[in-house]
């Protein structure tokens, strides 16, 4: 290996090492110019602003060793504690059964699956089911890209989000004085999927758990579960499991929200388009827009600190 000739021992270890002119990495030092070595980097920063100790860790199964490894040595040898509790590793993502490369032409960036401009792609998916995609698997686990994939995602993120938006319904309120067989269902359910995200962030198992839910809230729906049996604690309790773990946990948004955000971000291009129209004196194309906006329902308005708020009208 380059610079063995150097160590005093084969075993010693390099805290900063000496940049050649043309190396992109270059800062100055008592030592020189130069950039650490042997990982440092990464275990001076996270002490500097996460503390000696903090709660997680992430990367890639290719950083597992020698990176992560050195800053554990690292932070046990400079504050006798290993840095991080826990250590998540994430495993490789695969296109069609393919390793994700530039040169295979099927690496694909996070925006592409939204805006679906990707040759392998048969439509743009919304942020939420690529999310759910991924929460299928373990994290820890290799994950396969397909659109049978993406597709089978987006039908099962529009199922739980379809069971909640019933469960959430008013007329869903339970009568039974006490607790039965689907209650006892419901409350087994929701500590699974306690259990399982204790388990190592077992992801897959915990929207197993709601794909159960779910099924028992569409039986309610077609009353192949009568509501009357079922205690009222345990329809909140489907209502607080779905709604936490989709929601607070998952991070998922709903497809309402998802059109929100949507039509807020388009609505902020033409915000811009009308602001910078006006700066350039063109205001035949800012009132045409601010005109045909209000045609479609959505009336802009000029606020006194520069801003222009929307909303929609009848």
């Amino acid at each position: 290996m380059d610079g063995q000739e150097e160590k005093r021992n084969s075993i010693d270890f390099a805290l900063w090492k000496k940049a050649s002119p043309e190396h992109i990495m270059q800062w100055r030092s008592p030592w020189g110019m130069g950039f650490p070595g042997w990982h440092l980097e990464c275990s001076v920063m996270s002490t500097k602003y996460l503390g000696e100790v903090f709660d997680i860790h992430g990367g890639g199964m290719d950083l597992k060793f020698p990176h992560h490894e050195c800053e554990i040595a690292q932070n046990q040898g400079s504050c006798n504690q290993a840095g991080a509790r826990y250590w998540m590793h994430t495993n490789m993502l695969n296109f069609n059964g393919q390793k994700m490369s530039k040169s295979f032409g099927n690496s694909i960036l996070p925006l592409e699956f939204v805006m679906g401009n990707h040759p392998l792609l048969d439509k743009g998916y919304a942020p939420s089911v690529v999310r759910f995609l991924f929460l299928q698997s373990h994290y820890a686990s290799e994950l396969d890209i397909n659109i049978k994939g993406l597709q089978d995602a987006e039908k099962g993120w529009r199922r739980l989000m379809d069971a909640l938006a019933e469960i959430n319904k008013d007329s869903y309120v339970g009568k039974a004085s006490q607790k039965g067989e689907n209650d006892e269902q419901i409350e087994r359910l929701a500590g699974q999927c306690v259990e399982n995200m204790d388990d190592d962030f077992n992801t897959a198992k915990t929207i197993a758990c709601l794909f159960e839910m779910a099924t028992i809230v569409n039986s309610i729906k077609g009353q192949q579960i009568d509501l009357n049996s079922i205690h009222p604690d345990s329809i909140l309790l489907l209502r607080k499991t779905l709604s936490d773990f989709l929601f607070d946990v998952f991070g998922l948004q709903s497809p309402e929200q998802q059109n929100n955000d949507q039509m807020n971000d388009v609505m902020q291009v033409l915000i811009s388009l009308r602001k910078e129209a006006k700066l350039k004196k063109d205001f035949q194309t800012s009132d045409a827009i601010r005109n045909q906006l209000l045609e479609a329902g959505v009336q802009l308005k000029d606020e006194k600190d520069g801003n222009v708020t929307w909303t929609t009208i009848s």
